[in-house]
């Protein structure tokens, strides 16, 4: 009798009696069978990583901002800039820095961004002044755009089951989700301890904690051989910096300023010669085919309502918290944990939700959650608030984020061609950083908690309706 060969030895009748000895043998020969999901695990530790020093930083420097004035005497002009730069740099370049990734490979950017990262932020803890600090937050904006889009271009190849996908963009979304909900709390404790430079050298540990990570990431082959769409690039980095930047100023100055109106009017016009150019290239830097589909338009608006809500939120009860009940840093910082903490802790039940009833329920159930907490706001009056009505509307407001926004990168990661993976997420977080600073700018020049209250349900309501009507089938 012949014996079939498929690739393995057969069995005697001694190996297959042998049981748990004979598996323990063969696990000692292959030792790379038992320590991939290890590898997995570790990979998945420096992409999340990588993206919460993002987070982190943009709310860490927040609450120093008063010692940081006192240390470096900045004009009252430049003093905003000095945390304002960093977000505006960040969101003018996320698009751009995603047709990179997709380009140049995602691991190699993302290499390269927590290199910088580190040694950037080394750099504004040692500035000496508020223009050194500012052009230093500028470059972290650049570091940091790198590194969003390509941790989950890195992140989708990890996972390429669409329902494990899922529930891996949830959780990378909670564990990042750390930085934004310690930043206030770390950052006053860290001014408290020893003044704002230490709420900089928290990050190089991390960044280089991540690097070392790194070099257990996947390397997706770049298949993508498109033409690079230089008027592209250079119009929609223009369109994202320039509202970002008049937004930012009309947080700070009033809608009346030429400082804020004159950098949208850039951007409009900006908008209005990118979508002539992009009509007449061949290879458009952001595919039309991707915003044809209904449920990356569907993403696209939820993570822009969502950011409006939550960071805008986020932003006006801090500066509420403290004015009303003149909290210290560190105290503002723990008032605000009912609307940062959930972040930790949500996202990992959305992936979950998302993969279950598919990304739309979870979106408008986002958007939901963004007419609930303004009608919570619209029944706060003046002065002291009752604190329950407070922490409702600060849950309600961390529903909106620990929905939305991962739901959104979820839909958008199952719905994007794994070629254009870091494109379609570096858009996303392009959306998402422009509603970030309309929030602020928006709801932060609002006296009253009853008008922000009412901004968000028009904003809320309208949303619902562009996702119910955007958003495909699962």
């Amino acid at each position: 009798m012949t014996t079939e060969r498929t690739g393995t030895t057969p069995k005697t009748a001694a190996q297959e009696t042998a049981g748990p000895r004979a598996a323990a043998q063969e696990t000692a020969a292959h030792p790379a069978a038992v320590s991939a999901p290890a590898r997995s695990r570790l990979a998945f530790a420096g992409i999340a990583a990588g993206n919460l020093l993002v987070l982190l930083d943009t709310s860490i420097l927040n609450v120093a901002v008063p010692d940081l004035q006192r240390s470096l005497h900045p004009t009252a002009a430049a003093l905003p800039w000095a945390v304002d730069a960093y977000t505006v740099v960040f969101a003018g370049l996320l698009l751009a820095a995603g047709v990179f990734a997709d380009r140049w490979g995602a691991r190699r950017v993302y290499r390269a961004a927590l290199a910088a990262f580190a040694a950037l932020s080394a750099l504004c803890a040692a500035a000496p002044d508020a223009g050194t600090l500012i052009v230093g937050r500028a470059l972290l904006g650049v570091a940091g755009a790198g590194l969003v889009p390509a941790s989950l271009a890195l992140l989708i190849h990890l996972n390429p089951d669409p329902a494990r996908r899922t529930r891996a963009i949830g959780a990378w979304t909670a564990l990042s989700g750390l930085g934004a909900a310690a930043g206030p709390v770390l950052g006053g404790g860290l001014v408290e301890l020893g003044g704002w430079r230490l709420v900089f050298l928290v990050n190089p540990p991390i960044a280089l904690a991540a690097l070392l990570l790194a070099r257990r990431l996947p390397a997706p082959r770049t298949t993508v051989v498109r033409a690079l769409d230089r008027p592209g690039l250079l119009l929609s980095t223009a369109v994202l910096g320039a509202l970002t930047f008049g937004l930012v100023e009309a947080g700070i100055e009033g809608w009346g300023s030429p400082y804020a109106w004159a950098p949208i009017a850039v951007a409009l016009g900006a908008l209005v010669a990118l979508a002539v150019v992009e009509r007449r290239v061949a290879a458009p830097v952001l595919p039309p085919a991707l915003l044809a589909l209904g449920r990356v338009r569907a993403a696209m608006a939820a993570a822009a309502v969502s950011c409006f809500g939550y960071f805008g939120g986020m932003y006006m009860l801090a500066l509420w918290l403290q004015h009303t009940y003149a909290l210290s840093p560190f105290q503002a910082g723990l008032a605000s944990l009912p609307l940062t903490f959930p972040v930790c802790v949500m996202p990992f039940f959305t992936g979950r939700l998302v993969t279950r009833y598919g990304a739309r329920p979870v979106l408008l159930a986002g958007m939901s959650a963004t007419v609930v907490a303004g009608v919570l706001l619209a029944f706060c009056g003046g002065g002291h608030v009752p604190l329950a009505l407070l922490v409702a509307a600060e849950l309600a407001l961390a529903a909106t984020g620990t929905l939305s926004i991962p739901g959104a990168a979820a839909a958008m990661a199952v719905s994007t061609p794994p070629e254009l993976a870091a494109t379609g997420q570096g858009a996303l977080n392009g959306v998402r950083q422009a509603g970030s600073a309309l929030g602020v700018a928006v709801l932060g020049t609002l006296g009253t908690l009853s008008g922000a209250g009412a901004v968000l349900i028009a904003v809320g309501l309208a949303a619902v309706l562009l996702v119910s009507r955007a958003g495909g089938r699962r």
